[in-house]
């Protein structure tokens, strides 16, 4: 059975290398996908129509082009938000003490068992994500290259697949899952629009006794998964060590401080990052103290690693280099967003989104319901790669039917969370860091992902379908 799953999971890999293209250009296709789902399945115009931008907007009856020209722009600020946690999250993770508790961890697997290298890497990508999505793509790509050149024995296609697994399986459930912290924030537009009475608090869906139960039981299936798909020897594509560790960032030497010219000083004075760290975290706890959970949200999070990057970084200089290393990894999503942004204006400026969700809510009832959303958001997603702005979608419809079959508003909120992150781990989106980094096409680890997925979401669908039970 092993040997067949590994077999199974190298031969869709050489398949999807061969068939699946760049994530950009995968970006363009569904961009025509949904263009021609808004024309034909929900009636706009081709181009624009009867009244053009802005107030079509008001009544969702824009054309086609109007509505992805009225998108492409409309996500600028979450595209700013995701870019600067990945800069942060980069510097980060090549500060001296995180970079060296990086290579212990990989030494703890042993080089002769390349399964533990496998497992290793699934339980820190599950860990990193349950804390934060963006320290998870960036801390994954970081320790990527360290666990191959520690493990040569392990295949570096699916180490990587592997590493993607957190994005795909509990970063939504996990503490940084944006739909429950926007449900969670005083005076969201959930409140306003009259869909929710009252904020819902994140003891109702992140700390829930069935979210934690699902975390953990979703984790186990998944690195089971991955630890089974490791091919055989003879069939392993391990990375070469040499080029493994030519793929390695770790922190510069100090500089010998008499070598130095005053304006170098300056330049690796600690002295400096540390206080500026120190006023980035002291504005993190003022908004703690002012806002309370509400200030825990992506601005929240960035300021939490911005700050923690400064005090961990020896000096401004070795902190600004891995700022810099962050920006080259942030371009994709920089590039990519306003295709993602102006397919989010065809969902939201046309009738599609509404149509989409009415019609798969009709589907469920009182004991199917979750299941129902859990499909719907991760077909969204694929369309709509960010969270937010797909909870800013589906969030109106998908809790107004669920409260129609009785369900709570935690149980509608986590069945999205899962279905959002589920298609992650085949769309190439969230990915672009880590291909990055290591120099890995989409193509090579799509065999293993969509095995991968399979596993997980048979795993979860059967989960949400006792939600009605016992949540």
């Amino acid at each position: 059975m092993q040997a067949r799953l590994s077999r199974l999971g190298t031969r869709l890999t050489d398949f999807t290398m061969r068939w699946v293209p760049d994530a950009w250009v995968v970006a363009v296709l569904l961009s025509a996908l949904v263009w021609g789902l808004a024309v034909f399945a929900a009636d706009a115009p081709a181009w624009t129509g009867d009244v053009p931008l802005p107030g079509c907007a008001k009544d969702r009856s824009c054309g086609a082009f109007d509505a992805w020209s009225g998108g492409i722009w409309r996500l600028l600020k979450l595209t700013s938000q995701f870019a600067l946690a990945l800069v942060a999250a980069q510097a980060c993770a090549t500060s001296r003490p995180l970079y060296g508790l990086m290579g212990r961890l990989a030494g703890l697997a042993n080089p002769d068992r390349p399964r533990q290298a496998i497992v290793l890497m699934a339980l820190f990508s599950a860990s990193t994500a349950y804390l934060n999505w963006a320290v998870n793509l960036v801390m994954c790509a970081t320790f990527v290259p360290i666990v191959a050149a520690r493990n040569p024995k392990t295949d570096f296609r699916l180490l990587v697949a592997t590493a993607y697994l957190g994005i795909g399986v509990v970063w939504h459930a996990g503490l940084s899952g944006s739909g429950p912290l926007v449900a969670a924030t005083a005076g969201n537009f959930l409140v306003k629009q009259g869909v929710l009475q009252a904020p819902l608090p994140i003891s109702e869906t992140l700390l829930a006794p069935f979210n934690l139960a699902y975390v953990v039981f979703i984790t186990a299936v998944a690195t089971t998964t991955v630890a089974l798909l490791h091919p055989q020897d003879d069939d392993a594509r391990p990375l070469p060590v040499a080029r493994a560790e030519a793929l390695l960032s770790p922190p510069p030497p100090r500089p010998e401080a008499a070598e130095l010219t005053p304006a170098q000083r300056l330049d690796h004075l600690r002295l400096l990052s540390l206080l500026v760290g120190g006023l980035v975290l002291a504005h993190l706890v003022t908004r703690f103290v002012r806002e309370g959970a509400a200030g825990w949200d992506i601005n929240g999070y960035n300021a939490a690693f911005l700050g923690l990057a400064l005090v961990l970084h020896d000096s401004p200089r070795t902190f600004l280099a891995g700022c810099e290393q962050g920006a080259r990894n942030a371009w994709g999503i920089i590039v990519q967003f306003p295709l993602y942004a102006g397919i989010f204006g065809l969902m939201t400026l046309t009738p599609l989104a509404a149509q989409m969700t009415d019609w798969i809510a009709a589907l469920g009832d009182a004991h199917t319901f979750p299941a129902v959303v859990y499909v719907l958001s991760a077909v969204v997603n694929y369309l709509v790669p960010s969270g937010g702005s797909q909870f800013v979608i589906e969030a109106p419809y998908i809790l107004a039917a669920g409260a129609q079959h009785g369900l709570p508003h935690g149980a509608t909120v986590l069945a999205f969370a899962y279905g959002d992150m589920s298609t992650n781990l085949i769309q190439p989106f969230w990915a672009i860091p880590l291909l990055s980094v290591t120099g890995v096409a989409f193509g090579e680890i799509m065999g293993y992902c969509l095995l991968l997925f399979a596993t997980v979401s048979a795993a979860t669908l059967g989960a949400v379908l006792l939600m009605p039970a016992l949540f």
